[in-house]
C-alpha cells in the first residue's frame, strides 16, 4: 500500500453509504466497523470469543489495533501495538499488518516497515507478543523477516495455518515501486511484476524454512499490480484473496483465486467480490477473511484521504465466494 496520495484523489467522486436501520433487517453487504481511518484491516481471534484488528498507520499510532466482542461492533483503542521498532527499519510508512495466534498462546505480527538501507522501499517484519494479549504490545525482531529490495522491497504478509499444522506467510515483491511511472508507478512499459510469494516457516512463525515460491503474478487484466494477499483453506479448495489496480484508482477491488495446493497452481477467477458501486463502497480492497471463510474486513474510503475498516459475512460453496 502506498502512504502518498495523489491529489487526483481529491476529486474521487464519494459514494453515498447504506446504513443499517435498528429496527431493520441489515441490507446485504458489508457494513462500517470503523468510522475512522483504518486501512489495511487484519483481525485474529482470542480464545474469549473476541476479536482484533489491526491497521496500517494513523490516528498517531505506528500500528494500529480495534477490538470487538461479537465481530459487529468496534472499537478503536488508544494503544500503541508496536511501540519499538527493529533496527532495520525507519520509523515511518508502517502498513498492512497481520497477527497470527501460535500454539503457545502468543501472537506474531507481520507489518510492512520501511528499510533504513532503502528509503522508499519496504521490508516485512515479524514481532511477538510480549504477553498473550492480541492487542500487544509486540516486540519486533532484530532483522526482517523478507526484503527483496532489489526487486522492489516486500510488503503486505499474511499468516496461515494449513491443516497438517504447518505455516505459511504470503507477501508481495513491491515491483511496482521500482516501476516506471503512471498509475501506482506501474503502467508505463516495460512493466514490473509484482509477485504474490508463499514462504513456509517454522512452528515459531517467524522462522523461515526453505526459500518462498511464487504463487500469483499481475496480468494485464489487474492493471499495474496484484496484492494483500490474505490465503485461507476452505473444504480442502485454497482461497488467495487479493486486491488489483492502484488503490486510489476507482478500479481497485477484492478479488480472489483458488488451488488445490498450497503451493498452486492458483487459478483467478477474475470474480470481483468488492468493487466501487457496488454495496456503496469507493476503491474496495485489502481484504482480510477468517480462517473459517465466514467473515471479513476490508476498507474503502469514506471521504477523501480516509479509508474507514467495513465487515461483512461471507459465504463459501465450492470454489464461490458469495457475499451475505
Amino acid at each position: 500500500m502506498w502512504p502518498s496520495f495523489p491529489s487526483n484523489i481529491l476529486g474521487l467522486a464519494l459514494l453515498p453509504l447504506v446504513l443499517a436501520s435498528p429496527v431493520q433487517k441489515r441490507a446485504r453487504g458489508p457494513w462500517m466497523a470503523l468510522d475512522t481511518d483504518f486501512p489495511d484491516p487484519s483481525f485474529v481471534g482470542d480464545p474469549n470469543g473476541g476479536w482484533y484488528a489491526f491497521g496500517t498507520n494513523g490516528n498517531g499510532k505506528t500500528i494500529q489495533v480495534a477490538s470487538s466482542p461479537d465481530f459487529q461492533k468496534w472499537t478503536l483503542l488508544n494503544k500503541e501495538a508496536l511501540p519499538t521498532l527493529g533496527g532495520w527499519e525507519t520509523n515511518v510508512n508502517h502498513w498492512a499488518p497481520d497477527v497470527i495466534r501460535r500454539n503457545d498462546g502468543k501472537y506474531v505480527m507481520y507489518y510492512s516497515g520501511e528499510a533504513k538501507s532503502d528509503p522508499g522501499h519496504h521490508c516485512v517484519g515479524a514481532a511477538i507478543s510480549q504477553g498473550t494479549d492480541p492487542s500487544g504490545p509486540y516486540i519486533p525482531q532484530p532483522n526482517p523477516f523478507a526484503c527483496d529490495l532489489d526487486n522492489g522491497g516486500a510488503i503486505d504478509p499474511s499468516g496461515f495455518l494449513d491443516k497438517d499444522g504447518t505455516r505459511y506467510v504470503v507477501y508481495k515483491v513491491d515491483g511496482n515501486s521500482i516501476g516506471n511511472g503512471g498509475d501506482c508507478n506501474n503502467s508505463v512499459a516495460p512493466i514490473k511484476p509484482t509477485p504474490i510469494m508463499l514462504q513456509k516457516v517454522e512452528e515459531d512463525g517467524v522462522t523461515p524454512v526453505g526459500s518462498p515460491v511464487q504463487i500469483l503474478d499481475r496480468d494485464d487484466s489487474d492493471g499495474p499490480l496484484v496484492e494483500a494477499p490474505n490465503l485461507i483453506l476452505h473444504q480442502g479448495i485454497y482461497f488467495l484473496f487479493y486486491s488489483t489496480h492502484c488503490y486510489t484508482d476507482p478500479k481497485y477491488d477484492v478479488r480472489y483465486a483458488t488451488a488445490t495446493s498450497v503451493a498452486g497452481p492458483y487459478t483467478k477467477t477474475n470474480t470481483e467480490l468488492f468493487k466501487t458501486g457496488q454495496f456503496g463502497m469507493t476503491s474496495p480492497g485489502g481484504g482480510t477473511v477468517s480462517g473459517a471463510g465466514d467473515r471479513l474486513l476490508l476498507h474503502s474510503f469514506c471521504q477523501p484521504n480516509v479509508r474507514c475498516t467495513y465487515a461483512a459475512n461471507i459465504s463459501i460453496q465450492g470454489k464461490t465466494v458469495t457475499v451475505l
